[in-house]
């Protein structure tokens, strides 16, 4: 029994829903518009300002793509409507971050700067004021795709144990380890 997959999901009052044919699924809000094709197994269905997935069959995959596109569908209509925000702390001495014409140009203790461009969908800015640690905002309407930019982005410099430099998620804890010196004492 799908657990997940039973709950409804509430249409916002701002989010316009359609599906076709073809089992495309398009949702439009403030934020944009996002599409998903389901699987032909899944049916949804618009109730009293609700929708409901359902399912055709009670075979094992049809009972697992029933959770995995509720929570889909859930997470478009929370993007759609009001967005998804990933922050990244920049952390070490000469480490910075600039943002011009679209291309986020940081420096990480390389002996050049390294250059990224985000995907269509994904937003990026630099905040060098709010705290002492430049941050990088990603934001954008698909969970998925804010995430793997987000990821990316901290695999250029994941933080490292001993000083703790390089990029983190704003609230990731880093386990600190002691370096040599502290085993002689």
């Amino acid at each position: 029994m799908s657990r997940i997959g039973n709950q409804p999901i509430e249409l916002k009052e701002d989010v316009e829903f359609s599906i076709d044919g073809d089992n495309v699924i398009t949702l439009k809000g403030e934020k944009g518009s996002d599409t998903l094709q389901i699987d032909p197994s899944i049916n949804v269905e618009k109730k009293d300002g609700e929708l409901i997935v359902n399912r055709t069959g009670e075979q094992k995959i049809d009972r697992s793509l029933h959770g995995l596109y509720r929570s889909l569908i859930n997470n478009m209509m929370v993007g759609v409507s009001e967005g998804y925000k990933k922050e990244l702390e920049i952390i070490g001495v000469g480490y910075r971050a600039s943002l011009s014409n679209g291309v986020l140009e940081m420096q990480l203790g390389f002996s050049h700067p390294i250059y990224f461009v985000a995907p269509d969908g994904v937003d990026l800015e630099v905040d060098t004021k709010s705290r002492k640690n430049p941050m990088v905002i990603v934001s954008g309407i698909n969970k998925e795709l804010v995430g793997q930019v987000a990821a990316k982005i901290r695999s250029l410099r994941p933080p490292e144990p001993y000083k703790g430099k390089g990029i983190r998620y704003v609230d990731e804890w880093v386990r600190r380890k002691a370096g040599k010196s502290a085993a002689k004492a």
